[in-house]
Parts: structure tokens; C-alpha cells; sequence
């Protein structure tokens, strides 16, 4: 099954080492102009902050990925960002984390340590999401064969997206490519044969 793990919703989280502030927003994007444009209105909403450091993760096979230690010495920022997004196997992600330098060098290991956390922490207060790859199947059926069909659904977890209720029963379902065969035979078998099935798209949805 094609499947990807995203955040739906962004989050910010905050934590302190050695008085200086580490504050990791997320945001989803699809794009990398996307990312630039969050990026940039994170550097003007902390326009006063020493480093805004990040990483982002776009698409798969392969995934595009870049990162910024902007400032900090190389390889204690944007990289431990991007290892917890990989570590999260996430994509189609954004991770800014600022830090408000608080007096006191943490040295290598101490920042590495810290945009990790920060980082992992701004994931955990994020919305996540997984979107599947399949079809939207729009199912045409007498309501003689209703009860059968919602118990083929059922058995596979699925629920309709839209029903409407005339002279018979339509409904729209979203349905993994892999699972697609699976669900026809069944709703053709509980209707004899009767049912409309239609493709009406593929796309990416999110699974419930």
C-alpha cells in the first residue's frame, strides 16, 4: 500500500537549556516556496533571535530534504532537526528552531542535544497524519442490498463519504489502491451483480 506519515497540523514547543531558549515550530508544506515562506515569517516573528535554525522533508522516492544550522557550528542544528523528521518518517514537513542565546556556551554535544529535543518536542505537540494512495469509488445500489453493503464496509472499515437517498442509494467511498479489487467483488457479489461502480479519481487520502 502507497502511504506517507505528514503533519496535518503544525505545532510549537518550547524548552530551556543553560538559560537559553530553544522554540520549535512545524509547519506542513507541500512545496519548497512553501517553505521559504514560513521560514520567512518565522525570521520576522523572531526578528531578535540569535539563530533560526531548520530542516524540511518533501515528497519520497526520494524524498527532498534540506537544512540550515544558520550560525550554529556546522552539524549541530540542521542536521539533528532533520534526523528527528527522519527518525519520525515524515514528510512534506517544515522544522524551524529558533534559539534566544541565553549567556552560556553549550558546546557541541549540548546544542546537538538540544535542537534534538526542541525539535522532537515541536513534532510531539503537531498533528500527524497518514495519506494513503488509492480511489474514490462513487457505488450506486437498490436499498434492498444497503444492509449487505454496509456490512462489506464495515468488515473492512471503511465508512462512506457521501450518501444520498433517491429512488436508490449512491455513495462515494476512498478506498486503497491494493484494497480497490477487494471491495468491487464484494459489493457486485451482495448486490447479484446490480451495483454501479464508478471510479471517479485517484488520489491521496487521509487514512481515519
Amino acid at each position: 500500500m502507497k502511504s506517507f506519515n505528514t503533519v496535518h497540523t503544525g505545532g510549537q514547543a518550547e524548552i530551556t537549556e543553560k538559560k537559553s531558549r530553544f522554540i520549535a515550530n512545524v509547519f506542513p508544506v507541500s512545496t519548497e516556496e512553501e517553505a521559504f515562506t514560513r521560514l520567512e515569517e518565522i525570521r520576522k516573528k523572531y526578528w531578535d533571535a540569535r539563530h533560526n535554525c531548520w530542516a524540511y522533508v518533501l515528497g519520497s522516492d526520494p524524498p527532498s530534504e534540506r537544512m540550515s544550522d544558520d550560525g550554529e557550528p556546522a552539524g549541530t542544528a540542521g542536521k539533528p532537526i532533520l534526523e528527528v523528521i527522519r527518525g519520525r518518517a515524515l514528510t512534506d514537513v517544515l522544522v524551524v528552531v529558533t534559539r534566544y542565546f541565553g549567556g552560556t556556551l553549550l558546546g557541541t554535544g549540548g546544542l546537538v542535544r538540544a535542537y534534538t529535543a526542541a525539535a522532537a518536542e515541536g513534532i510531539g505537540h503537531s498533528k500527524i497524519i497518514t495519506r494513503i494512495y488509492g480511489f474514490r469509488l462513487h457505488i450506486t445500489i437498490d436499498y434492498a442490498d444497503w444492509g449487505k453493503i454496509q456490512y462489506s464496509l464495515g468488515k473492512r472499515n471503511l465508512s462512506p463519504e457521501e450518501c444520498s437517498y433517491t429512488d436508490k442509494v449512491e455513495l462515494d467511498i476512498l478506498v486503497s489502491e491494493d484494497e480497490e479489487e477487494g471491495l468491487r467483488k464484494d459489493v457486485m457479489e451482495g448486490t447479484n451483480g446490480q451495483a454501479e461502480i464508478k471510479r471517479v479519481e485517484e488520489c491521496w487520502f487521509e487514512k481515519r
